[in-house]
């Protein structure tokens, strides 16, 4: 995603600010394919809220052609000084830098090919990173190809190239470590190592080649550095890891920031190891002024004669800066060092020293014992989160003034402060925009960030909240947060007071005209004040009545639960009740009332007399009933051979004995099986009605009065016997007949069903004691068997 930013910011035209591009080309730029950009790179981009885009999708909601806009560089259009206030020639130089180190390569419509950059053909699992460390790399080299290290000590097992490069790119120095060596493979960097005298490895350095060709260095300081050798040792061979080094550059401003490298590791060859001694400066060329004494160089002279050290003292990498001083022993002077056998005295320069160490003291705020291992845990720079640090980005000179735990503090409130403007209806990518506004408006009410004693407590009580002039939640000090306009809510509210104080003004004038200014002024205030303590008692009445609603509006809504809840234990027990009868039919105990066999029982009857109808309707005598009895008993029999069939053949399908391990399970299979069998009947029977129907008098008398009717409309009257009035004809033909059978099929049933009804109706019901032999043949299941033995 960084890498991303970076191409669409060197890609904007000056002109607009925002970019057109194709998922796909993005995608190149970034070595990755246009699908993980689409899904990926460009949801990243949203949400991290230093680009705004706009996509278009494609047919499968995947983004195609996508209008981007680097939000920085598009707030820092027309301020004065401001780092990414570019002009047109800085756009066109930062492209073509681009373009040089990962341009993807292409073709122009006139036949001329643009070859890619250094790295364009890198694609695939980790090329964007590989772009990227590139870039910076190029980014921090010299006209000579070399990227200055950083300093230090770092992890001696990655080397100090690797660890320039994980300060850079902000990751481990075993990621940056195998980066370097993925540029290494393809020629893009080089890393050398100077030897000393005695053959133990010193320096390392860092070489970008493209940077020394394309000014027309080449390959020459390349070799120099593989070919240096150590100057000749003045006193004697171990002396010379410590021998002279290049000038330090005070001119130039760090490549890298403070922090310190991740992932370090132990020494683990000799030969491995780091440079034995820091680099010095060149003893003979540079005088040694006082303020360089906080260096840490071993060789550092402490007189004012240029002479060579008499010793290396410890505690060298101790440092004095403004504001704290050393608080070891000083060194000795080298006039009368301890290898000569003489006192030592403390020079003028560690006198000068403790002198500023006392008046700091003394001037300045005390220091508390562990305050330079907290200040060392702080982040210096803002927060990894682009988000963050866009909204931040207003304040980054108090961030470096808090502590660590201040810092966390800090930036939880900012997260809490941008999730809700998200949720007053702000977009999450223009979020951290407006809280940027809000600590720059801040800020201009404190006079800047010189007056800002407390940091801390400026962010977290003053800079980072929201202060709602009225009641409106999106108010801030005046200023809609979702769209950074006047707040009307505000304006109605002094118009209102306005109004009130000129209406008073009219009915004192009114009521006492003729009085004095200071007496009228008196008297409206007096009368302000009063509806002032009025309002604030109608208040008050108001919010008890809010109470006393609220808390009706409680207990009538644990009422209704209590009620609710009532009722679900009654249903409950009725459930439970009804879930212990026994079968109605079979007597099997706890069925519910039904069991599922004698459910499948009853349906199969219910369609079974529904089907005979259905037969009754076409081939039976509608006022006879023998022959409706006859009819109803004939398809009665046919559906008892299917169904017999049908539970024959499930019968030869199963394993002989595996019925009989649940006979309960197989009684309801067999009872299912007959339904499926007569449900099947049941829709054939239906069919073949309607058919039959469809063959009577009256359904044809109502197709031919369909097609004389069609025949006769007037766009047919020209020629009635044509192909398209005899198709139209005939198919209304058929659609009056089909309506007609479905009418007479309707209407028969009915009747049949009335016939039917009142036949059941005249049927006596037997006496309990007529079926008393039909119960004691019924046999018991256990349960009932139990109570009946009882």
């Amino acid at each position: 995603m960084r890498l991303a930013v970076l191409v669409l910011a060197s890609r904007t035209p000056w002109e607009t600010g925002a970019v057109e591009i194709r998922t796909s080309e993005l995608g190149r730029w970034i070595g990755v394919s246009a699908s993980y950009t689409a899904s990926e790179v460009v949801p990243a981009l949203k949400r991290s809220g230093v680009v705004s885009v706009d996509a278009s999708e494609g047919e499968f909601r995947e983004n195609t052609g996508l209008t981007c806009k680097v939000l920085p560089l598009w707030a820092a259009q027309g301020v004065v000084g401001h780092p990414l206030c570019l002009a047109k020639k800085e756009y066109a130089t930062l492209q073509r830098l681009v373009e040089a180190v990962m341009a993807p390569g292409w073709k122009h419509r006139d036949g001329r090919i643009t070859p890619a950059g250094l790295i364009g053909t890198r694609r695939g699992r980790a090329a964007a990173t590989d772009r990227l460390a590139l870039l910076l790399l190029v980014l921090e080299a010299r006209e000579t190809g070399r990227v200055r290290l950083c300093g230090g000590s770092v992890d001696t097992k990655r080397g100090r190239a690797g660890a320039t490069l994980a300060r850079l790119m902000g990751c481990t120095a075993a990621a940056a470590a195998g980066i370097l060596g993925r540029l290494e493979g393809r020629e893009l960097v080089s890393r050398v190592r100077l030897k000393t005298a005695s053959g133990l490895a010193n320096r390392s350095r860092l070489m970008v080649p493209a940077i020394a060709a394309a000014h027309g260095r080449g390959a020459v300081d390349l070799v120099q550095e593989e070919r240096t050798e150590a100057l000749d040792p003045p006193f004697s061979e171990r002396g010379v890891a410590a021998g002279h080094s290049e000038p330090p550059q005070a001119d130039e401003d760090p490549q890298v920031s403070g922090a310190p490298a991740a992932d370090r590791a132990a020494v683990s060859e000799p030969h491995v190891a780091a440079a034995l001694h820091t680099d010095h400066p060149s003893l003979a060329t540079y005088d040694v002024v006082p303020q360089q004494l906080g260096c840490g160089f071993s060789g550092e002279c402490r007189g004012a004669e240029g002479r060579r050290p008499e010793r290396v003292c410890e505690r060298e990498g101790q440092t004095i800066d403004d504001e704290t001083a050393v608080a070891g022993a000083g060194l000795p002077v080298a006039e009368d060092g301890p290898l000569r056998g003489e006192k030592p005295k403390e020079s003028s320069i560690d006198e000068r020293a403790g002198q500023r160490t006392a008046e700091a003291d003394a001037g300045g705020r005390p220091k508390i014992e562990g305050w330079e291992k907290a200040q060392q845990q702080k982040r210096v720079a803002l927060p990894a989160d682009l988000r963050l640090r866009v909204a931040l980005g207003p304040v980054c000179w108090l961030w470096e003034r808090l502590s660590g735990w201040q810092q966390d503090q800090a930036e939880a409130a900012a997260k809490a402060e941008l999730a809700q403007l998200a949720g007053l209806g702000v977009a999450p990518e223009g979020a951290p925009r407006l809280l940027a506004n809000r600590l720059t408006r801040r800020l201009t009410e404190t006079g800047g960030e010189a007056m800002v004693a407390k940091p801390f407590g400026w962010l977290t009580g003053r800079g980072l909240v929201r202060r709602p002039s009225c009641s409106d939640q999106r108010c801030d000090d005046g200023i809609r947060v979702d769209t950074e306009e006047s707040c009307e809510s505000c304006a109605n509210v002094v118009h209102i007071h306005r109004a009130r104080r000129a209406q008073m003004r009219a009915d004192i004038d009114r009521e006492l005209p003729g009085l004095a200014g200071g007496e009228r002024r008196r008297i409206l205030e007096k009368r302000l004040r009063e509806r002032v303590a009025t309002q604030a008692e109608n208040f008050a009445r108001d919010q008890e009545q809010v109470r006393v609603e609220r808390a009706r509006r409680e207990a009538a809504r644990a009422e209704a639960a209590e009620q609710a809840e009532h009722e679900r234990r009654v249903a409950a027990a009725a459930e439970a009740v009804r879930q212990a009868l026994a079968c109605e039919d079979c007597g099997r105990g706890r069925a519910a009332g039904l069991c599922e066999a004698c459910g499948y029982r009853r349906r199969t009857e219910t369609m079974t007399v529904e089907t005979g109808l259905l037969a009754a309707t076409w081939a039976a005598v509608l006022d006879d009933r023998d022959d409706i009895d006859a009819v109803i008993a004939g398809v009665r029999a046919s559906l008892e051979a299917d169904i017999k069939h049908t539970q024959r053949e499930f019968l030869e399908s199963v394993e002989p004995g595996e019925l009989d391990t649940d006979p309960v399970g197989a009684a309801s299979v067999l009872a299912f099986a007959a339904l499926q069998t007569v449900e099947a009947a049941l829709s054939d029977y239906r069919s073949n009605a309607l058919e039959r129907l469809g063959r009577t008098a009256e359904a044809e008398a109502e197709a031919r009065r369909a097609f004389r009717t069609e025949q006769n409309r007037r766009w047919f009257r020209h020629n009635p016997n044509g192909a398209d009035a005899i198709a139209a004809a005939t198919k209304a033909a058929d659609t009056a007949r089909e309506r007609t059978a479905e009418y007479l099929l309707t209407t028969r049933l009915e009747q049949l069903r009335e016939q039917t009804a009142a036949r059941t109706e005249q049927v006596p019901v037997a006496p309990w004691t007529g079926r008393l032999h039909e119960l004691a043949t019924r046999p018991l299941d256990t349960d009932t068997a139990g109570a009946v033995i009882a």
